[in-house]
């Protein structure tokens, strides 16, 4: 979905490696996977940024990757930087889309087409994503067909 999200801008370059491999993915192995010398950039919305110091191994993916963050409406700058230290903050308005409230849209059939690419949207709706009862359930509700 990276790859259709981003088609056409010539600036991102997403990379699949996570999805090949096999079992739990954690970001500092992803990171890890990339050579020492690459400058890498991990791009979170600030309520993702807030949470990082929980992420499984949390201080290599500080130490790997710079941290740029997507303002969100709701979340205070300064508690993000209490949480990750300086940050490079994204110069965009707050952005009120996040992955968890995409799924939770489509699991409970609520509305989400413009707020995703049309490809994206397309692929989700072909590939019947987030709307088995599992993902359902893990909003705590069912969408029945």
């Amino acid at each position: 979905m990276t790859k259709r999200a981003t088609q056409g801008v010539d600036y991102f370059h997403p990379d699949d490696r996570e999805v090949h491999r096999q079992g739990w993915t954690f970001t500092a192995d992803t990171l890890s996977s990339f050579p020492a010398d690459e400058e890498l950039w991990l791009i979170l919305g600030a309520d993702a940024a807030r949470g990082l110091p929980t992420w499984e191994r949390a201080d290599e993916v500080m130490t790997r990757a710079q941290v740029a963050v997507l303002p969100r409406p709701g979340v205070d700058p300064a508690e993000v930087e209490d949480a990750i230290g300086p940050a490079l903050w994204l110069d965009m308005a707050p952005v009120a889309i996040s992955g968890t409230d995409i799924r939770h849209r489509v699991a409970t059939g609520v509305g989400y087409r413009f707020m995703v690419t049309e490809a994206v949207y397309e692929y989700i709706e072909t590939e019947h994503l987030y709307t088995s009862p599992e993902s359902a359930a893990e909003f705590g509700t069912r969408r029945d067909g």
